[in-house]
């Protein structure tokens, strides 16, 4: 009977060990995917919190080096080029008009409405002007022009504010449109941006001027009638067709007081197409001035290209050449009638004199 009961107890622990077994190993692969998801857990929220991090770095720091690279990130840049051997350790270098936030690290870089316009005058040596000024490191100029106040006002100020090269706080922001000068509505809509923006022209002498676009003009459609021609009413009686648009804009007194209608005379600074030419650092001096900034671009930045007439800027450390302006600009003028130039001279005279009035100065135009 013992017997029995010891081989019965012997079957029924024989039995129950599988299951037991069973539910041993159940547990603890219970257990091990329970730690397996905690564990995955953690690294996944700390993968995705570093995730997060580069992803806000990465969003920050392509447009910090769009600005280093847009040509006035700091001194001496231009054209998407560094000086040789600052590229690495320009961040926190200490540069005029590059700024960190409070926590040292990031750098904060916005568009914004322009504070600075050069409104005018085509043919005057506005893209000359645009490219010395963007030598400096205060100053992000849009390259191309935006035609916001003349052919796109539709579009609204946004749209206006999205073209815009991104800026530090302290640095300027300004773009260069020609058609706004002679603009009818133009003053009043920049006037209903800002009171405040500073305005630009480069003028010229006015017969020059006109030869320069007709010169432009017939490259791209050679067939139109001669500038002789065009300059007419009746060339019999030597009556001038002033609202030819190459004479039209030189009517320099006449625009610029539809401009002083709505902009105090203070706001608006007059650059010199000639002395541009021939003095580009004495007027650059005058334009930093006006913008209220440090007299950085100076006399060693150009040389006189003799074969285009016109200065240039010099070779850039980290660039293989010089940069001079496109073939479009100093290309040889069309000759024209010596009587046509004389008659035209005669014309512009009267609204020389009232411009020079205007202006406060005589740009000595013959």
């Amino acid at each position: 009977m013992a017997a029995f009961h010891h081989r019965q107890h012997h079957l029924t622990q024989h039995h129950h060990h599988p299951n037991y077994d069973l539910r041993r190993l159940f547990h603890r692969l219970t257990i091990a995917s329970s730690l397996s998801i905690l564990c995955f857990s953690m690294v996944y929220l700390l993968t995705g919190c570093r995730e997060s991090e580069l992803t806000e770095n990465f969003e920050i720091r392509p447009a910090t080096r769009d600005f280093l690279a847009s040509g006035s990130g700091w001194r001496y840049e231009r054209n998407g080029t560094s000086v040789a051997g600052e590229g690495a350790n320009a961040l926190g270098s200490g540069r005029p008009g590059l700024e960190t936030n409070s926590s040292g690290k990031e750098w904060t870089a916005t568009r914004r409405l322009p504070q600075a316009l050069i409104i005018g005058v085509k043919k005057g040596g506005t893209r000359a002007l645009l490219e010395f000024l963007r030598l400096h490191p205060d100053i992000r100029a849009l390259g191309s022009e935006p035609h916001f106040f003349d052919r796109h006002y539709a579009r609204g100020l946004d749209w206006y504010r999205s073209m815009m090269p991104k800026a530090l706080d302290g640095q300027i922001v300004m773009e260069k449109t020609p058609r706004y000068f002679v603009t009818v509505d133009a003053p009043a809509r920049v006037h209903a941006m800002s009171q405040d923006v500073k305005l630009i022209v480069v003028v010229r002498d006015p017969v020059t001027r006109a030869i320069s676009d007709y010169t432009q003009i017939i490259s791209k459609t050679p067939d139109i009638p001669p500038f002789e021609t065009l300059a007419f009413k009746n060339r019999t009686k030597g009556q001038i067709d002033s609202l030819w648009s190459p004479l039209w804009i030189g009517l320099y007194a006449q625009h610029m007081e539809r401009w002083l209608a709505w902009f105090p005379r203070t706001q608006i600074h007059l650059v010199s197409g000639e002395r541009l030419i021939s003095d580009p650092a004495g007027e650059l001096g005058k334009v930093q001035d006006f913008l209220g900034l440090q007299r950085i671009v100076t006399d060693k930045h150009f040389y006189f290209n003799k074969t285009k007439g016109f200065p240039c800027l010099k070779k850039p450390e980290g660039s293989s050449k010089p940069h001079c302006l496109g073939k479009t600009k100093g290309r040889t003028h069309v000759s024209i009638d010596p009587g046509v130039i004389q008659l035209l001279r005669d014309f512009y005279k009267p609204h020389n004199q009232r411009f020079y009035q205007i202006a406060g100065q005589d740009f000595g135009w013959q």
